[in-house]
């Protein structure tokens, strides 16, 4: 019974980061295309996926990438509460651990957007305004300015960490690709993290200037993070550069799905650590 548990969560993680994967590709390439004046759009997540509606098998494509993000979504938050890759209890490992949890409903969300534009639900707005959304939301409560304030620091913080991750890091962290695939994989992984540190740097620091000022107009998503790249001088470099790293994330993804260690914890350990968690929370 574990066994087929234990494959069955593997199946989705994979799944996961495979689909991770491609609807970076599509965001990245698309706003190459862009940067280079040849069509395509400098958009987020959610126009990169309602431009799949245009193609062929478009909604088969939207559907299958929605199960995939739902298998990341599920399997973030279950590494998290298991601590599947055994990261620990310490302060920097808490804070990651609790980065994935959130990553796990942001990517929920996008799950549920790319099903509803498979079943013919278009939505609208795309990911700048689901984040002014919410910032109108958060300002609107006591100490929502700080609060928003406080967010965009910890986005910067993780901008700050990608950049370092791809400066640096060990980009191959839980991955055993073959020395074939390690040769092209690692300066991928390098571009990739660098691209997203540039990116959440940008949001963050859009989310304290949405604090600063108590208005959730001057936050931007993804979209909005690219397009204040291309309106910079010679911002169709700076786009250019930013969303081939973004492209290149997507690829390194594909080798994520492939090649990372998965750990998926037993199902009995893993409701007993839920279970203390929820305890500890709530001060039981």
């Amino acid at each position: 019974m574990f066994r087929l548990e234990a494959r069955t969560l593997e199946f989705l993680a994979r799944a996961g980061y495979g689909a991770r994967g491609i609807v970076y590709c599509l965001v990245g390439g698309l706003a190459v295309l862009a940067a280079i004046g040849s069509g395509g759009q400098a958009g987020g997540s959610k126009s990169a996926l309602t431009s799949l509606l245009a193609q062929p098998f478009g909604r088969v494509w939207l559907g299958l990438i929605a199960a995939g993000l739902v298998g990341f979504a599920c399997w973030r938050i279950v590494e998290a509460v298991s601590d599947a890759d055994h990261r620990g209890n310490s302060g920097k490992a808490l804070a990651k651990r609790a980065g994935h949890i959130i990553g796990g409903i942001i990517y929920g969300g996008l799950a549920l957007s790319a099903a509803q534009l498979a079943l013919g639900q278009r939505q609208g707005g795309g990911d700048d305004q689901a984040a002014h959304d919410w910032t109108a939301w958060l300002l609107s409560k006591p100490l929502g300015q700080w609060l928003t304030g406080l967010i965009g620091l910890v986005v910067i913080g993780v901008g700050v960490a990608f950049l370092l991750k791809g400066w640096k890091g060990d980009v191959l962290e839980r991955l055993a690709p073959p020395a074939e695939v390690r040769r092209w994989a690692v300066p991928l992984g390098r571009l990739g993290f660098a691209a997203r540190g540039v990116v959440f740097g940008l949001i963050g620091a859009f989310l304290i200037l949405a604090a600063v000022h108590s208005s959730s107009a001057e936050v931007k998503g993804l979209a909005g993070a690219l397009q204040v790249l291309r309106a910079q001088p010679y911002g169709w470099v700076l786009l250019a550069l930013t969303a081939a790293g973004l492209f290149a994330f997507g690829i390194f993804g594909l080798v994520q799905a492939r090649y990372r260690h998965i750990d998926p914890p037993d199902a009995t350990d893993a409701k007993a650590r839920l279970k203390q968690a929820v305890a500890e929370g709530t001060g039981r």
